[in-house]
């Protein structure tokens, strides 16, 4: 078959083949206005010419005057088009379609089916590699032995000689020091990477919790920092110094510091303040990299002086974070620092080194930082720096990090401060998990030491310091979660469910403190808390609250209800107690930060009378003085936990106060928000096609919300999300056989949703599938009423279509929709919908925006026509129109648009034309719609009719052939070429070649594309095979003859 008569194999069985199905509505004024006065005449077979029927179109219709084989292309009964566009004034070719057997090309091309046996073969069976291992010694006298074995992998001869070693690779490691600082930093990031996965990935890491922390704990109160200023002494000279005399010189250096070579900068804001630890961080690393290592020593050293400091204690969790990532910054650069130091010309230190591995100048190195360290006066500078570097100490000894954990949890006793204590165990504890988290007694024995100095909070000396600064102690206990929690997540990290119940039992003995409860609540594994929640709310009932309200430790209890699940029996019982507590809060946040969490516990566990309970309660809470407005966040986390555990959207919709907890949301971004999260919801979770009336009302009041939010500033983004959440909402309705109904829905949709063109389009869709399932449903035989429906369908689609903005949309709508009409026997309707197709191709614009950028359109014309095409095939004549009326007025068109100068597609139009008009002059089409009768029934191979189309061949072939000889220049040879083949394959895959005129104008066409060498050569080779395998068919022997004028140029 023919490339150019693009068909797909469903039409062969009567079917159009219609794609983009949609549905439509019962518009009586419409239907009249898309329909014409009479459709009887095409019920009738129209008499052909060899009758002497006076009212066969092939004799009504005229064609225009014109020049030597010219005809006029523009006979219209409808338009004012009076002249004719394409006239030819050169040597025409008559054009004979040659007569096609389209079954028996469907015969010949259709795959022969061969049976085939599998045996023992299988596409997904694994395949066995069999390895042959040869040695052989090609010396004289020598013997070689061969041996085989079967593996299922193969393995490198080479690999397994060099050990993984590659001579060329260390060689070049040693004469290159880039290669061999590249290969330390290949093995730095294996490092780092190896040392992140010493705990799994179940352990929350410290980054996760340092935004968090700097965003929780601001001030608005003035700060002050002690910056270095530096000493100049002892800088000249030093290169030539002994090294005793290096040595006296930086400990001058740290004495010099510590004397008070430092400047105070008060009245700092947060801002400068944190502007200025970023200085001392950036200050740190350029003092490395030049080789200032006391310099940097003393800027950590300053840095950790200011963690002693709480004149603003609001603050100190945000410092405390701040001057650690320094620390650790320094504790890198230390220990990359002493690494290196292991690394010569030959080896790299492998990553799980023995202290046995690093060489002498780093051990000495290492310990020499250990001592400067050591000389540091003050404790807590001195704690921190030395935790800093506590990795360092795997290059002394293998029980380094072991005896010094111990020790310095011990130095933390000496902190009077429990806020400085707490802070100063919980980065220990961070330190201790990244260099040795097996070390779980030293994580305890901070827990516990802890414990003992925890009831300093209340003591005489802290509650004077929050006197003097004017804090509460409802604002001070907060400053210590951070710091409790991380020391909790490292102990409870992997532990046994027995370290829950002696914590417990230690909060027990220090009166249930509700901080410590919150801490263990928050740490612990949510399995081990679900199953003693009981136990847990006891325990909150009799804890003393001063400072830490009870709401929070059942918000905490909740969070843990909510990843694990309690004993069923106390399922009711944990929700009652809690809520007694929760419904009693004044405080707006206080309450809404509480029933957000215990909502999820609540849809989870319960139906939908007790959610309902629970929402009636929030709105109860949330209305007075409009207090929804400050916690949209929070009610949105609720109606996203109850669409989460509500995925039957009648159940969910039935519950009586979720519209109005809906209505909250006033803000209108907010309430688009929360509308995108239901129809995601419901679009994700909605098996099968619903007719409900209480989803369909609520479903249309949310779509209404988003549509509503468009406007001139709405990004084409967003437009696209709301289409989509709003078209799968449309896919979701179906009243089945009640097609009636299913129109008026789409009615109503349409006048809600105008704004909105990708909605617009689906409604068309589904309209035009409406009415196919209705044509499905009677079998293609309509009764008057339901005649009546598709005509309102189709009328609904020929409304719609001219609102939409973007021109192929509503170009291959017209189209579609026209399909639709066709098959449902509408044939006036179609004609309207191809009528404006036609009239709507002159506005097709040079350029049109895909995806944000400006593209040619020519070429989507041109598959827009192709596609035209192949419709136009099966449209009967109108009997007042003449005959291939819509093909001429598609002509003119064509003719009359402005193409680009340096184009060819008009002319791949025109041949997409011809063969068009020779699939119509067969005596059969490839193609029917049931019920609808095409021109080859009502001409039945008529003389007048073939003589028409012709001459309309003929005409279509002048313009192609002149487009041709336009194309004679050096700039367009290669573009004359390739449409020179490109005819000459369209005429001999549809002429008749035994035509004498026709087969010279193909040879003339051959030797034209090969004219200028422009040809592809490997095509022409393909084309001749092609003719001469033809050539040997009964009905194609004319095709030797041809062959053999066909000659070939040489590639010389």
């Amino acid at each position: 078959m023919a490339p150019a008569e693009v068909v797909t194999r469903a039409v062969r069985s009567g079917e159009l083949p219609l794609t983009s199905m949609a549905s439509a509505e019962n518009e009586a004024c419409a239907v009249r206005s898309v329909a014409c006065a009479s459709q009887a005449w095409r019920l009738q077979k129209v008499l052909c010419g060899r009758c002497g029927a006076a009212s066969c179109p092939s004799q009504t219709w005229r064609p225009g005057g014109a020049g030597r084989g010219g005809v006029r292309m523009g006979s219209r009964a409808d338009g004012p088009r009076t002249s004719g566009h394409v006239t030819g004034k050169m040597a025409v070719f008559p054009w004979h379609s040659r007569n096609r057997n389209y079954k028996a090309e469907f015969a010949s091309c259709r795959l022969e089916a061969v049976p085939l046996e599998f045996g023992d073969y299988h596409p997904l069976k694994p395949i066995t590699v069999t390895e042959s291992k040869t040695k052989k010694v090609n010396r004289k006298g020598s013997t070689s032995s061969t041996s085989s074995s079967s593996s299922s992998s193969v393995v490198d001869p080479l690999s397994s000689v060099l050990d993984g070693t590659d001579p060329l690779s260390m060689f070049a490691a040693t004469a290159d020091p880039a290669a061999l600082a590249a290969a330390m930093d290949s093995s730095r990031r294996k490092r780092d990477r190896d040392d992140n996965s010493v705990v799994g990935s179940d352990f929350e890491p410290w980054a996760n919790k340092r935004g968090e922390i700097l965003a929780r704990y601001t001030t608005t109160e003035k700060l002050s920092i002690n910056l270095f200023m530096g000493s100049e002494k002892g800088k000249a000279g030093t290169a030539t110094l002994a090294m005793s005399e290096k040595v006296r010189t930086r400990l001058e250096e740290l004495d010099d510091f510590e004397e008070g070579s430092q400047k105070e900068l008060l009245n700092l804001t947060q801002q400068d303040y944190v502007n200025r630890i970023e200085e001392l961080n950036q200050s740190l690393k350029d003092a490395w990299a030049s080789d200032q290592k006391v310099k940097a020593l003393k800027i950590v050293i300053q840095c950790s002086k200011l963690l002693s400091d709480t004149s603003v204690i609001q603050f100190y969790p945000s410092k405390f974070v701040l001057i650690t990532d320094i620390l650790d910054t320094f504790g890198k650069l230390v220990y990359e620092r002493i690494f290196s130091m292991c690394v010569d010309s030959r080896s790299v230190l492998p990553d799980h080194f023995f202290p046995e591995n690093a060489n002498d100048t780093a051990k000495e190195t290492c310990l020499n930082w250990f001592f400067k360290i050591a000389s540091i006066r003050e404790l807590i500078p001195r704690f921190y720096v030395e935790a800093s570097i506590l990795k360092c100490n795997k290059f002394l000894s293998k029980t380094g990090i072991s005896e010094c954990l111990p020790r310095l949890t011990c130095m933390i006793r000496g902190i009077g401060d429990p806020l400085v204590s707490v802070y100063a165990r919980a980065y220990l504890c961070r330190v201790g998990m990244e260099v040795a988290p097996h070390l779980k007694e030293t994580l305890n024995k901070n827990f516990f030491d802890f414990l003992l100095t925890f009831k300093q909070i209340h003591g005489d000396t802290v509650q004077n310091q929050l006197v003097v600064q004017g804090v509460e102690l409802p604002s001070y206990l907060p400053l210590y979660p951070p710091a409790m929690d991380w020391i909790f997540q490292c102990i409870s990290y992997h532990a046994p469910e027995a370290l829950l119940t002696e914590m417990m039992e230690r909060c027990k003995k220090l009166g249930n403190n509700a901080l410590l409860l919150n801490s263990v609540m928050s740490a612990f594994r949510a399995e081990f808390i679900a199953t003693r929640s009981m136990d847990f709310i006891g325990m909150i009932k009799e804890c003393d609250e001063s400072g830490f309200p009870k709401h929070l430790l059942f918000r905490s209890l909740g969070l843990n209800l909510a990843l694990a699940d309690p004993p069923e029996s106390d399922r009711l019982q944990i929700l009652n107690e809690a809520w007694k507590v929760i419904t009693k809060l004044k405080n707006p946040q206080d309450y809404i930060n509480c029933a957000e969490v215990w909502v999820e516990y609540t849809c989870k566990h319960f139906t939908k009378r007790e959610v309902n309970t629970v929402l009636a309660d929030v709105i109860k809470h949330m209305t007075p003085d409009r207090a929804f407005e400050d916690s949209y966040p929070q009610l949105q986390l609720i109606i996203k936990k109850v669409i989460a555990h509500f995925h039957d959207f009648s159940v969910l919709f039935s519950v009586e106060k979720f519209l109005p907890f809906l209505d909250m949301f006033q803000k209108e971004s907010v309430r688009v928000e929360v509308c995108k999260c239901i129809m995601d919801a419901f679009i994700k979770h909605q098996q099968e096609p619903t007719k409900d009336p209480v989803i369909l009302n609520a479903l249309l009041h949310v779509c209404k919300t988003m549509h509503d939010s468009v406007n001139a500033l709405t990004l084409e983004d967003e437009k696209r999300m709301l289409s989509y959440l709003i078209n799968g909402f449309i896919k979701m309705v179906s009243f089945g056989r009640d097609f009636e109904q299913q129109l008026s829905f789409y009615v109503e949709s349409r006048s809600m949703f105008c704004n909105l063109e990708p909605v617009l389009v689906q409604l068309i869709h589904s309209v035009n599938r409406l009415a196919m399932e209705t044509r499905k449903v009677m079998k293609g035989n309509h009764s008057r009423k339901t005649a009546a429906f598709v005509r309102a369908c189709v009328a609904y689609c020929f409304i719609t279509i001219p609102s939409l903005a973007g021109i192929f949309t509503r170009l291959n709508l017209y189209l579609h929709s026209g399909q639709v009409a066709l098959a449902n026997q509408c044939l006036s309707q179609a004609d309207a919908f191809f009528k404006a197709a036609i009239s709507l191709v002159p506005e097709v614009p040079k350029m049109i925006n895909i995806d944000g950028k400006m593209r040619p359109s020519e070429s989507f014309l041109l598959e827009f026509l192709c596609n035209f095409f192949s419709t136009l095939l099966i449209v009967p004549d109108h009997p007042e129109h003449g005959v291939l009326f819509l093909v001429r007025e598609l002509l003119n068109v064509i003719q009359d648009y402005t193409w680009e100068d340096n184009s060819d597609e008009k002319i791949r139009i025109y041949t997409c034309v011809l063969h068009l008009l020779s699939a119509m002059s067969q005596e059969t089409y490839l193609y029917h719609i049931d019920k609808v009768d095409s021109n080859d029934s009502l001409y039945g191979g008529d003389s007048k009719f073939l003589a028409e189309n012709n001459k309309l061949c003929e005409t279509v072939m002048a313009q192609i052939l002149e487009h041709l000889k336009t194309l004679a220049k050096d700039e367009a040879l290669k573009r004359q070429s390739s449409l020179g083949l490109s005819f000459f394959n369209s005429i001999l895959a549809h002429g008749d070649l035994r035509n004498n005129k026709l087969n010279q104008l193909s040879v003339n066409l051959w030797h034209l594309a090969q004219r200028h060498g422009c040809a592809d050569t490997r095509t022409m080779v393909k084309t001749l095979e092609y003719i001469k395998k033809q050539s040997k068919q009964p009905d194609m022997t004319h095709l030797t003859e041809l062959a053999l004028r066909l000659p070939l140029q040489t590639r010389t």
